[in-house]
């Protein structure tokens, strides 16, 4: 099941501004109570092409996860949950358009999450204003969460199930070796035609 959802921002801003504060925005001391879901970003790679003018970026982002609904926090044991997420961007100051694609790392069993952003000098006012466009799909995998959950059990039960028959086998082949009984006898069954109803 994919989820979807669109905006659309107006900053009455030049784009070389709004541009520069996006970079900024995770280590701005006025953004904390904004972005506190925020935990951690890392640089990983920033790469210039000198023949296009275009700087390519690629960051880790820590955050934390808005409250879970009651049945998650059981299967995840808490209230919330810490993701990673992988932003690429690219800039290009020559056209004055920026371009970011954020998408989760981690939980990619569960959710898929793919966040499209653009900043672009607004049609209407260029030299003066910007629009801000973003784009984000939610991938849910409930069933294969819950495949993956059940073939957990399973093989948790296996496991058990063998440790438990290696036990018992381990102990009968211990009371075999010590047991004095003679070889097990073949019963005698009487002749067919005695079991012959009347």
């Amino acid at each position: 099941m994919v989820r979807a959802y669109k905006q659309e921002h107006v900053y009455c801003h030049p784009w070389d501004r709004v541009a520069t504060a996006s970079w900024r925005k995770f280590t701005d001391p006025d953004t904390p109570a904004v972005l506190s879901h925020v935990l951690d970003v890392h640089t990983l790679s920033r790469r210039l092409d000198a023949s296009s003018g275009h700087l390519h970026t690629v960051r880790s982002i820590t955050v934390r996860s808005p409250t879970l609904p009651f049945f998650l926090r059981r299967l995840v044991g808490g209230e919330a949950v810490v993701c990673h997420c992988i932003e690429t961007s690219v800039v290009d100051p020559r056209s004055r358009s920026m371009d970011i694609v954020a998408v989760n790392a981690s939980l990619r069993g569960l959710i898929e999450v793919e966040e499209r952003s653009s900043y672009r000098p607004h049609p209407d006012n260029p030299e003066g204003w910007t629009i801000f466009r973003q784009e984000t799909s939610i991938r849910c995998k409930p069933f294969r969460a819950l495949a993956a959950v059940a073939e957990g059990l399973n093989n948790a039960a296996l496991n058990g199930s063998n440790r438990i028959a290696s036990r018992g086998a381990s102990s009968l082949s211990g009371s075999v070796g010590t047991s004095r009984l003679s070889p097990p006898q073949t019963p005698q069954l009487p002749p067919f035609d005695a079991l012959k109803m009347a």
